[in-house]
């Protein structure tokens, strides 16, 4: 999200989570002073690629934030050293870290296991020349493999093409770890701009099991 009219009309949709990009090299960077109030049900999440340990702690302070997407290199013990950072909110108690990991045809899963018991999330999204945002989906067949019980979010180009696609997935043993759906720029008018519309007409055509 980057606007603030346009953050509202999102929000109003109620979806688990919002996200907010930090970083410079994004045509999404969020370079607002301020967030709009948000319902409480609603996760502001900060995206980060490769970014200095202060500064992530310093926009989860100054902008109240109850999550991070972590896009780039970011080792196991960066993510130690953030879940054990000195927060001022109380919502920050239960800050939950996602740890994004990018796939094309094929993962080697065992770079999962030293980030297991320092994030909340993993996030699979689609491998391309930039972190996040490429606007296509991966394989998903690959994540038949998943070995973790860890939930994670799936990322990667999704839009309204991808409906039956999703359905299909969402009944199979693939998605048995399936938390959430990340979706960015198959919804955009420009970049940060969300289509309503769009949105309103994915919300309604899928159903999830709970």
């Amino acid at each position: 999200m980057k606007y603030q009219d346009n953050i509202e009309q999102v929000a109003a949709l109620q979806p688990d989570y919002l996200g907010f990009i930090f970083f410079e090299k994004s045509a999404r960077c969020f370079d607002a002073e301020s967030i709009p109030n948000l319902p409480n049900s609603i996760k502001k999440t900060g995206v980060f690629v490769n970014a200095p340990l202060e500064f992530v702690v310093g926009k989860i302070n100054e902008l109240d934030l109850q999550a991070v997407q972590l896009h780039g290199e970011e080792s196991p013990e960066y993510c130690d050293a953030l879940r054990h950072a000195e927060l001022v909110s109380a919502s920050h108690k239960k800050l939950e870290i996602i740890k994004v990991f990018s796939i094309k045809d094929e993962f080697n899963f065992e770079v999962l296991k030293p980030y297991e018991n320092v994030v909340d999330y993993f996030l699979f999204d689609t491998k391309g020349k930039l972190p996040g945002g490429n606007g296509y989906t991966f394989n998903w067949d690959v994540l038949k493999n998943y070995p973790s019980t860890k939930p994670f979010f799936l990322s990667g180009g999704i839009g309204v093409d991808e409906i039956e696609k999703i359905k299909k997935f969402n009944q199979s043993e693939a998605s048995k770890y399936c938390y959430a759906l990340d979706i960015n720029s198959q919804f955009e008018i420009e970049p940060g701009l969300k289509h309503i519309e769009l949105l309103k007409q994915f919300k309604a055509s899928l159903s999830f099991r709970t």
